[in-house]
C-alpha cells in the first residue's frame, strides 16, 4: 500500500476482501521477534497504546504475515485539531519511554503511525520498534520534532491554520522554517529553544544528531530529552485564534425549538436505515453528529474550521465518547493524494467510506461561496456512501442572504427544483421533510 515502500522491515497490503495485513520481511523479523519476546508488546497492549494483531498464516523462513486489528477510519495529521495532534505526540513519547524499559526504542516517530479509535489515539505500526543500543541517540528525535513539536508550536504561538503545512511537508515541518515563523517569545522558551531553534540550526549546518558529540548518549540523558519534550508539549496551550465558523451555533438563525425539530427529523429519517457509520460534512462542533451517535451510528464529523473541530474533540474527550471522530477537512481542497506518485496518502473519498453522508446547511456554502454547481456537488457526495441526508437552505434564509450581501447574485439555478433535478441524476429521492420554524428542507437520498 501507499507508503509501505519506505520501510524495508515490511509492508502493508489488502487482501481480496479488503482486510489489511502486514508482511514482515527477513530484515525486520529479528526486531519483531524481540518486540514479542521482550514483553514490550504485551505491556503496550495492556496500556492500550498499540494496536494488537494475530498471526495470519504459519511463519516460514522467508515470510511472516500478521493481521492487525482493523482501524475503521484512517485520518492524517493535517486533519487533526491541536489537541488531537498533542495527544498523538504524548502517546508517541509514552511509547518511547516504555520501550526503553524493555531495552527497545522507536526507530521512527511519524505522526502517520497514530490513528484515533474509540475517541483515543493509538499507535498502529508494529514494525517501528528495534533493539536499543546503549549510547546510541534516539534515531527518531528529529522526526518527532518535525511531525509533532513544530506544528504544535506554530499552532499555539503563530496561527492555528499553520497545521496545514503538514500537507506540504509530508515528512514534517522543517525546524529552520519553524524557527523563522515562531515569534521571539516562543523561541526563547527553554524547550522550544533547544528542540526547535538549536536543533534547526544544527540541521542547517549539516550537524544533526549524528555529530561526534551526539554519538554517545547515556540512557539517562535520552530519558531527560524525552521528559523535556513532554514538558514542552504539555505547556503549549490550545490556540484561541478567531475563526469564521468557530462560534457558528451561537450565531445561527435557528430557534431552540427549530433545532430540536431538526434533530427529531434526522432521527426519524435515519433510524429505519439501520446505518452503523456516518460522515457529517461541515458538521461544525458535532451537535447533529451526536444525534446520530444517540441512535447507534459512529460518526466522522468534519469541518473546515479548526476551532470548531478543536471544540468537538475536547468535548468528546471530556465525555469519553467512543462514537465520534472530529476531523479538519476543507471540502473544496480536501487532503490526500499526496507523496510519491500522489499515492502515499489516500484522498478522503477513499478513506472516509460510510453508510450515510450528512450535509446539513452546507450546500449553500459550496454553491454560492465557491461557485460549485449542484451536479458537481452530487457527483462528489455519492463517492462516500449509499445514503445522503441533505439540508437545503433557500435564498430567502438569512444565512444565504449574508453570503449574497458581499457579492452579486449570479445563481439563478439556486433553488429546490434545480437541486432535486441535479441530485436526481445520481440519487433517488426517498423522503423529504420541512423543518418547522424555518424555511429549510431535509432530503433523504439513496445513490442510484
Amino acid at each position: 500500500m501507499g507508503a509501505s515502500f519506505r520501510d524495508p522491515a515490511g509492508f502493508v497490503f489488502k487482501d481480496q476482501a479488503g482486510v489489511i495485513h502486514r508482511h514482515i520481511t527477513p530484515q525486520g523479523r529479528a526486531d519483531y521477534e524481540l518486540l514479542m519476546e521482550s514483553g514490550l508488546y504485551a505491556a503496550l497492549i495492556k496500556e492500550g497504546l498499540l494496536v494488537d494483531h494475530t498471526p495470519n498464516r504459519p511463519a516460514t523462513e522467508e515470510a511472516l504475515v500478521i493481521k492487525p486489528r482493523q482501524i475503521p477510519v484512517i485520518s492524517y495529521p493535517f486533519e487533526w485539531s491541536f489537541s488531537q495532534l498533542r495527544d498523538a505526540a504524548l502517546l508517541t513519547l509514552a511509547i518511547q519511554k516504555l520501550a526503553l524499559q524493555y531495552k527497545m526504542t522507536l526507530k521512527d516517530s511519524s505522526a502517520y503511525n497514530v490513528q484515533f479509535v474509540d475517541g483515543k489515539p493509538i499507535f498502529i505500526d508494529t514494525l517501528s520498534f528495534e533493539g536499543y543500543e546503549p549510547g546510541k541517540p534516539w534515531q527518531a528525535y528529529r522526526q518527532f520534532c518535525q511531525h509533532f513539536l513544530a506544528p504544535l508550536a506554530l499552532m499555539a504561538y503563530t496561527d492555528v491554520r499553520l497545521s496545514q503545512l503538514l500537507r506540504v511537508y509530508i515528512d514534517g515541518i522543517p525546524l529552520d522554517l519553524t524557527a523563522k515563523l515562531l515569534p521571539r517569545t516562543a523561541k526563547i522558551r527553554p524547550g522550544l529553544g533547544m528542540h526547535i531553534v538549536m536543533h534547526g540550526r544544527a540541521q542547517q549546518a549539516k550537524a544533526s544528531e549524528h555529530t561526534p558529540s551526539a554519538r554517545n548518549v547515556a540512557q539517562s540523558s535520552l530519558e531527560a530529552i524525552l521528559s523535556s519534550l513532554e514538558r514542552s508539549i504539555k505547556k503549549l496551550k490550545t490556540p484561541n485564534n478567531a475563526t469564521e465558523w468557530g462560534d457558528y451555533y451561537d450565531k445561527t438563525n435557528y430557534t431552540p425549538s427549530a433545532a430540536d425539530e431538526k434533530a427529531k427529523l434526522l432521527t426519524a429519517l435515519l433510524k429505519p436505515l439501520k446505518a452503523k457509520t456516518a460522515l457529517d460534512l461541515g458538521g461544525n462542533n458535532g451537535r447533529y453528529s451526536r444525534v446520530l451517535n444517540a441512535i447507534g451510528i459512529d460518526t466522522i464529523c468534519s469541518d473546515i474550521d479548526p476551532n470548531a473541530v478543536e471544540a468537538n474533540y475536547q468535548f468528546s474527550r471530556q465525555h469519553k465518547e467512543s462514537q465520534m471522530l472530529p476531523l479538519l477537512v476543507d471540502l473544496t481542497n480536501p487532503g490526500g493524494s499526496l507523496g510519491w506518485a500522489n499515492a502515499e496518502r489516500e484522498p478522503i473519498h477513499e478513506r472516509l467510506q460510510t453508510d450515510v453522508v450528512m450535509a446539513l446547511a452546507l450546500v449553500h456554502h459550496l454553491a454560492i461561496s465557491n461557485n460549485l454547481p449542484f451536479d458537481l456537488i452530487a457527483r462528489y457526495f455519492k463517492q462516500f456512501s449509499l445514503y445522503l441526508v441533505l439540508e437545503f437552505v433557500p435564498k430567502e434564509d438569512s444565512q444565504v442572504q449574508k453570503l449574497l450581501s458581499t457579492r452579486k447574485d449570479i445563481f439563478p439555478d439556486y433553488n429546490e427544483s434545480s437541486l432535486k433535478q441535479a441530485f436526481g441524476e445520481h440519487y433517488k429521492l426517498i423522503n423529504e421533510a420541512k423543518i418547522q420554524g424555518t424555511m429549510r428542507t431535509l432530503y433523504l437520498f439513496k445513490r442510484k
